[in-house]
C-alpha cells in the first residue's frame, strides 16, 4: 500500500533531506520512525523536493510503500504514533492512501518556495532569526520585481545552479515575485516545475544585488543568458528558504504525469 505523507520541518538541525551516513537528515529520521512504528526492518521514503541543509518545509510531500493495507482510522493513528517517535523539529501533518499512480517526486506539477528577508531594523525579529535572513541594507522591491520578470519562463538556469554531471539545468520558472509584509519582512515567492541544486538561493543572491543598487535590473537577464556559473552571484544562506507547497494533477492524470517527468529526466540524463 502506498501512502502520502504531508510533512513540515525546521531545517536548522538537519543536513538536508537526503539520508547520509553519520549525519542527521529528515529522510533518515522519517524512515527510522516509520520502521519502528510499523515494526519492519526499513521503509523507503521519497519526497517531492530534496531540500538542502538548513532549508525548512511547511508543505513537503512524501510517499512510502507499506507492507500491509491500512484504513483511514489506522492512518490517523499512524500520524499520532509517528509524531510520538519523531523529534520535535519534524511533524507529519497528515497521512492518506495515495491514489493509483501517485509519485511524490515525479508526479508533481510544481513546487513553491518562499525566501524571507528582514532588510530594515524594524523588520528584524529575534524570534524568527532561524527562518528569516537579516540583511544590513534596505532593498528596492520594485527593482527586484523588474529583474525577477526577466527570469520567468523556460530557460537554461546553469548560471544559477551547482552543476551535476549529466543533469539538465533547464527549468520552467512559473512565478518569481517580491512583496513586503505588514511586519516589514520582504518575501520572495518562487514557483517552478522543478529546481536544480542551490537554484533558488542563487536567484535570490542575484536579486539582492539588484535590490541594493549594486547591479542594474538588466544584470539578471545577462547572468541568465550566460548559461555558466558566475562567482559574482552569491548563493545566500539556506535558513531564509522554506518549501511552502507542492501541487499535483487530478488523480486520473497522476500516472501520466509521472511517466512524462521520468521520460524528460532520462532524455536529459
Amino acid at each position: 500500500m502506498r501512502i502520502r505523507l504531508d510533512l513540515a520541518y525546521d531545517g536548522t538541525g538537519f543536513h538536508g533531506w537526503a539520508a547520509q551516513p553519520g549525519l542527521r537528515t529528515v529522510q533518515g529520521e522519517l524512515s527510522a520512525a516509520l520502521a519502528t512504528v510499523l515494526r519492519v526492518p526499513a521503509v523507503d521514503v521519497v519526497c517531492a523536493g530534496r531540500t538542502d541543509a538548513g532549508v525548512h518545509a511547511r508543505g513537503q510531500v512524501v510517499h512510502a510503500d507499506l507492507p500491509e493495507e491500512l484504513d483511514a482510522a489506522e492512518l490517523g493513528r499512524l500520524v499520532r504514533r509517528l509524531n510520538g517517535r519523531l523529534p520535535v523539529d519534524v511533524r507529519v501533518r497528515r497521512a492518506d492512501e495515495a491514489p493509483p499512480g501517485f509519485d511524490a517526486r515525479f508526479g508533481a506539477l510544481w513546487r513553491r518556495y518562499a525566501y524571507r528577508i528582514a532588510d530594515t531594523p524594524g523588520a528584524v525579529d529575534p524570534l524568527t532569526r532561524a527562518h528569516v535572513l537579516t540583511w544590513p541594507r534596505p532593498l528596492d522591491v520594485e527593482a527586484m520585481n523588474a529583474a525577477s520578470a526577466l527570469l520567468v519562463g523556460r530557460h537554461d538556469f546553469a548560471s544559477f545552479c551547482k552543476q551535476r554531471e549529466g543533469a539538465t539545468t533547464i527549468r520552467t520558472l512559473l512565478d518569481l515575485s517580491w512583496e513586503r509584509e505588514t511586519s516589514g519582512v520582504l518575501v520572495g515567492t518562487v514557483r517552478a516545475d522543478a529546481f536544480c541544486h542551490s537554484m533558488v538561493r542563487a536567484l535570490v543572491g542575484c536579486l539582492i544585488a539588484i535590490g541594493e543598487g549594486r547591479r542594474p535590473v538588466a544584470w539578471a537577464g545577462e547572468i541568465l543568458r550566460a548559461e555558466t556559473r558566475d562567482p559574482s552571484v552569491a548563493v545566500v544562506h539556506a535558513h531564509g528558504l522554506t518549501l511552502e507547497e507542492v501541487a499535483y494533477p487530478a488523480d486520473d492524470e497522476l500516472a501520466a504525469r509521472a511517466e512524462q517527468t521520468r521520460a524528460k529526466r532520462v532524455a536529459h540524463g
